[in-house]
């Protein structure tokens, strides 16, 4: 019969998988999750199996069926990356994203820029419920407005996370919104009212933060010359239009009607090259090196749809912009998903996991103490198990009765773990929202995470508010 782990025994994989990561960043910096960090999650979770094996007597098939089973859970995950890397080369071919630059640089003003930036994202994602379809679709051509003008692009990234998971965090069409209520005993618009209290005093700061940030960022002017440089060039590139607009609207509305991400952002993609074989047929030529025809024009759209494009048009900060997407593109993250979900399959089978939530909870001692073990869970249980729904159903089954216990309303528990299980999971390098936004966005996840605000600040706000008892709903 297996034995229970000890906290110690628990936390061994833990130690090990901290230890090798930080090694990675040391030796290869931003390299890291290009195989490094996927190697050291595949040593963790092999030492993880075999405490498991030999201390704890856990028979190894059962063990290697949920560290599959576990993986399977991310394949949703896997598939949107790999369609998302294909939108991605095909917007750009089709003129997409060089007429949302064009355009972009033209109105913006970089000292409001990262407040703009977290409020556009603010606005797309409680339409469409998506942090991922957010930053799948005006992310990336934000990052390449933010880049043109001067602006890092970890701040710009970190400005989108921020603006991507607060709707994602409220709107009802949102996965994470509906599956919080269901865990705690509530119901979805108590939750959402109830989120209010932490969700918009975080947000506000954010917004503070971004602006002081700009104006200390970008004490100058803009260099008129650079921007006409790079307006010229996309004009003589690409087919610059408004018509254009209409691929990211046609994603946003699907979604918003309820359309899952995957077939949604699919027929976007899909629409891309259908806009690039009408639209760009010079240069569809000029990249196929022949003259135009549909055959010639459609294998070169294969081509970018699988590995992604490269431009040469003499202007390096259009072609380094640009010059990127592709499913394969995406390939180490969906190595990284893998290998987080391996890791975290084998640390719940072993009781690990549990075992570690377990700890949490025997200190906790008053309201505020149970709030902040369960945001403290939903964070470890994120970086643990990798996966921000796994951080929402675990502490959710696990704190449900201790909240009845001691009195407290259920949307406590909701908000809490919305609070942390769905916003710390973007700041995990290996979680399967790190490495999403990481492989899209193309900055690391350690470089955006100080930027990405809201994030951080809102699992800290309701901290506080519990210190304080402000709101504390009880039954």
């Amino acid at each position: 019969m297996p034995l229970r782990p000890s906290l110690l025994i628990s936390l061994l994989p833990l130690f090990l998988l901290i230890g090798l990561l930080a090694l990675n960043i040391k030796l290869f910096g931003d390299g890291a999750t290009a195989g490094p960090n996927q190697l050291a999650l595949m040593a963790s979770a092999a030492f993880a199996a075999l405490l498991g094996l030999v201390v704890l007597k856990i028979d190894y098939k059962s063990m290697e069926h949920k560290l599959i089973e576990s993986i399977g859970l991310s394949m949703q995950a896997v598939l949107i990356l790999l369609v998302v890397g294909m939108l991605i080369g095909l917007w750009i071919l089709s003129g997409v994203v060089p007429t949302m630059i064009y355009y972009g640089i033209q109105i913006v003003h970089p000292h409001f820029f990262l407040p703009m930036t977290c409020l556009i994202c603010c606005l797309v994602s409680i339409a469409t419920g998506s942090s991922w379809s957010t930053g799948g679709t005006v992310g990336i051509a934000l990052m390449g407005i933010g880049k043109a003008i001067g602006m890092p692009e970890e701040m710009v990234a970190g400005a989108i996370i921020s603006g991507s998971y607060f709707g994602d965090k409220l709107s009802p069409l949102s996965d994470t919104t509906n599956l919080a209520p269901a865990m705690a005993g509530t119901d979805l618009f108590t939750h959402i009212r109830y989120m209010l209290y932490t969700t918009i005093p975080s947000i506000v700061i954010a917004l503070i933060l971004y602006t002081i940030v700009g104006f200390t960022r970008t004490a100058g002017e803009l260099d008129r010359a650079s921007i006409d440089l790079i307006t010229k060039t996309l004009d003589e590139t690409f087919w610059i239009s408004p018509v254009a607009f209409l691929l990211p609207a046609l994603v946003i509305i699907l979604v918003a009607k309820r359309m899952s991400a995957l077939p949604a952002l699919f027929l976007g993609a899909l629409a891309g090259g259908l806009l690039a074989l009408i639209t760009q047929q010079d240069l569809l030529a000029k990249l196929s090196g022949e003259p135009f025809s549909f055959l010639n024009a459609w294998k070169t759209t294969i081509e970018i749809a699988h590995g992604g494009i490269k431009l040469e048009t003499g202007v390096s900060t259009i072609d380094s912009l640009l010059s990127r997407g592709g499913m394969s593109s995406m390939l180490n993250t969906v190595w990284l998903i893998i290998m987080a979900m391996a890791f975290g399959g084998i640390m719940e089978m072993t009781g690990m996991l549990g075992r570690i939530a377990d700890a949490i909870l025997s200190g906790v001692k008053g309201t505020a103490s149970l709030i902040t073990a369960t945001i403290a869970s939903c964070f470890t249980i994120n970086v643990t198990a990798a996966d921000q729904y796994l951080a929402i159903v675990v502490p959710g089954r696990m704190f449900r009765a201790a909240y009845k216990k001691a009195g407290l309303a259920p949307e406590n528990l909701s908000r809490s773990l919305e609070d942390a299980g769905t916003l710390t999971s973007v700041l995990v390098p290996w979680n399967t929202c790190g490495a999403y936004f990481s492989g899209v966005l193309g900055i690391a996840t350690l470089s955006y995470a100080p930027y990405a605000f809201f994030n951080w600040i809102n699992p800290l706000v309701a901290i506080a508010i519990a210190v304080i008892g402000f709101r504390i709903r009880r039954l």
